[in-house]
């Protein structure tokens, strides 16, 4: 007469059908499911698709006094199967996708530079500093400043254009930049 190897299993219940076998179990089970993953909810899912498996095999198993093992292997089986579809979201690189964060200009050089822009502008003759002041501090369009200024859009362009071009060649803007 042969030995049972495992103790344990001679003396389990055997269950006569799938449902009583896992209403009897599944707290054990659900046990050996959480063991398997941090998530409660994963280990719930792997648990019902492992009985799954073992319900599509019920009626291949010889000794239903192993069952316990039988699902634990589904478990095993199928949370490595998990584990290695995974999609992988992150790649190692040598080089960082970021660029490198460019440093804030100081306040003094913006400061130093916005003065003199404005002395540039104030050496500007009168009539194209006005356009220049409504078009680019006050934002005006083309069309506004040569409603304010009473002259035609064409007007402003043109002095518009020659003001931006003396401001640069102004030698004390070419040594701010």
């Amino acid at each position: 007469m042969t030995t049972p190897v495992c103790t344990s299993a001679s003396n389990a219940t055997v269950f006569p059908s799938f449902s009583s076998y896992v209403r009897a179990r599944r707290p054990v089970l659900l046990r050996a499911s959480r063991s398997l993953t941090a998530n409660p909810n994963d280990a719930e899912d792997l648990l019902q698709t492992a009985l799954t498996k073992t319900f599509v095999a019920w009626e291949r198993i010889e000794d239903h006094r192993a069952l316990d093992g039988y699902v634990r292997r589904a478990l095993m089986n199928t949370r490595t199967s998990q584990w290695r579809k995974r999609k992988v979201e992150e790649f190692v690189c040598d080089e960082l996708p970021e660029p490198d964060p460019t440093p804030a200009p100081d306040p003094a050089e913006l400061q130093g530079l916005r003065d003199a822009m404005w002395r540039a502008v104030m050496r500007l003759p009168p009539r194209q500093r006005a356009m220049v002041v409504l078009r680019y501090y006050e934002d005006l369009s083309e069309a506004q400043t040569a409603e304010v200024m009473e002259v035609s859009v064409g007007t402003v362009k043109s002095a518009v254009s020659r003001a931006l071009a003396k401001l640069r060649a102004d030698p004390e803007l070419a040594l701010s930049a």
